[in-house]
């Protein structure tokens, strides 16, 4: 139900309003004065408000205007008994949506009512469409330090190549942004971008989902399926935690780079594809060959070019940017405010050691976005920030003194009872070892040494979910 706002000196015809509208099943509210009326704007939220242009104390030119500056979507009917011409431009000048003399014409009253909450649907409509499209695209990869400004001019020197590139860097440190940015400016930024996140696919399913099965290939597979690689043709594929991949399916890899050809699981036939790849990973390669567990060949063949890209922790002087740029699009996604952050609250998180990276950034702003009033405060990060889980760290996760857990934000009294803090304990442990996997179970399960039907139980159990 549209809730509308009458602002009219004269009661007779904030009555007559009022019994029109509520007949036609709209919530109205009404007062005397414009000034009275901004305040009701400011703390209700209305869809329409019609507003009489001659009033005491503030006139309604002024209302329209100080509503404007604060609510530019909200539409606004002016009414006056003294009409002109001009009067009518003005009003549309400072953003009315139309003119209506007094007394106003029933019909017309209803018809320009309906017009403008419907545009007032449209805006809102319009708004959520346009952060939908702005969040599809390409996010700009911030910061001024002096490693991201190295990352940035090599993506504008290798994009346009055909050169195969090895995207390095710690997990949530914006690799997949640069493997983005790379297909964004190449020659081939027109055709797909193809990602496959090698670690969340089993090693027996790897194979098929990068380069397709035919039908009856194997038990499941009730019809043919299109690989990654074709899927790619022409374009860019993304091998993101490519150290996580099989030495199976690194040999066909190793092959489709070689030869640019790939053959489906089950199949014979050799198809041509032509694909530029970029690969990512968080694991030491060089370490995971001498382990046995990666491809020399493979390794050489992806790392033609090389861009680290290092961990937050490192580049600390980019938090304030990116801290800002988070706080601006969450706001807009809540359609609230932009709240400011204060120098203060700036320092504390520069100094906080971010193990998750941009990713946990980003979650922190929103939980003080959420916990905090119109500025967020260094009290207010110190409070509510609590990074990487700070009851459980895993190099002498109880060895630090207590003063420090303070510190952090973290809160003792908060715990009820014993079990209620061991269970907090359990929760910030696995979340903590889930995303240092990239969210890969039977990895972590092993990590923790704890069956894999146990770690889905836990899951479960605490919620958890795997940031977007």
């Amino acid at each position: 139900m549209a809730k509308i706002l009458i602002i009219d000196d004269e009661r007779a015809i904030r009555n007559t309003l009022r019994e029109i509208l509520e007949y036609e099943n709209y919530k109205v509210d009404d007062i005397d004065n414009g000034a009275d009326g901004l305040e009701m704007i400011k703390n209700i939220g209305y869809d329409l408000v019609l507003c009489d242009i001659k009033m005491n104390r503030m006139d309604g030119m002024e209302v329209l205007s100080s509503a404007q500056a604060s609510h530019p979507d909200l539409p606004f009917i002016m009414i006056s008994g003294h009409g002109t011409v001009e009067t009518a431009v003005e009003a549309s000048k400072k953003g009315a949506f139309d003119f209506i003399s007094k007394p106003p014409d029933l019909n017309r009253l209803l018809i320009t009512v309906r017009n403008a909450l419907d545009r007032g649907t449209l805006v809102t409509e319009t708004k959520v469409l346009k952060q939908k499209v702005a969040k599809s695209k390409t996010r700009e990869i911030l910061g001024e330090s002096p490693a991201i400004a190295k990352i940035k001019e090599t993506i504008e020197r290798v994009a346009p190549t055909e050169a195969r590139v090895l995207v390095t860097g710690a997990n949530g440190s914006g690799k997949e942004l640069v493997a983005r940015w790379l297909h964004e400016k190449s020659n081939r930024a027109g055709a797909p971008l193809i990602e496959v996140n090698c670690a969340a696919i089993p090693s027996e399913l790897i194979e098929s989902e990068l380069f397709g099965h035919e039908k009856g290939s194997f038990t499941s597979a009730i019809k043919q399926r299109i690989g990654k690689f074709e899927q790619a043709n022409n374009g860019t594929i993304f091998l993101d935690e490519i150290g996580d991949m099989s030495p199976s399916a690194q040999a066909k890899v190793l092959r489709a780079l070689q030869e640019n050809k790939i053959t489906r699981v089950g199949g014979e036939k050799e198809i041509d594809v032509n694909v530029r790849v970029i690969a990512a990973t968080n694991k030491d390669l060089l370490k995971e060959i001498e382990a046995g567990n990666f491809r020399m060949d493979l390794y050489h063949r992806l790392n033609v070019i090389h861009i680290h890209v290092p961990p937050l922790a490192e580049r600390a002087s980019d938090v304030p940017l990116l801290s800002e740029s988070f706080c601006e699009e969450i706001c807009n996604e809540y359609n609230i405010p932009v709240k400011k952050i204060s120098p203060g609250a700036f320092e504390v998180l520069k100094s906080l050691p971010w193990t998750g990276n941009i990713r946990e950034l980003r979650n922190v702003i929103e939980r003080l976005i959420i916990l905090s009033d119109k500025t967020i405060t260094e009290e207010n990060v110190r409070a509510f920030a609590n990074p990487s889980g700070s009851i459980y760290e895993p190099q002498n996760a109880f060895e630090s003194k207590a003063s420090t857990r303070s510190a952090k934000g973290f809160d003792y009294d908060g715990f009820s009872n014993f079990q209620d803090f061991k269970d907090y304990a359990e929760m910030e442990f696995i979340k903590y070892k889930l995303e240092k996997n990239n969210w890969n179970v039977s990895k972590t399960a092993e990590d923790i040494e704890i069956q894999r039907s146990h770690l889905y139980s836990k899951i479960d159990k605490f919620g958890l979910k795997r940031a977007d």
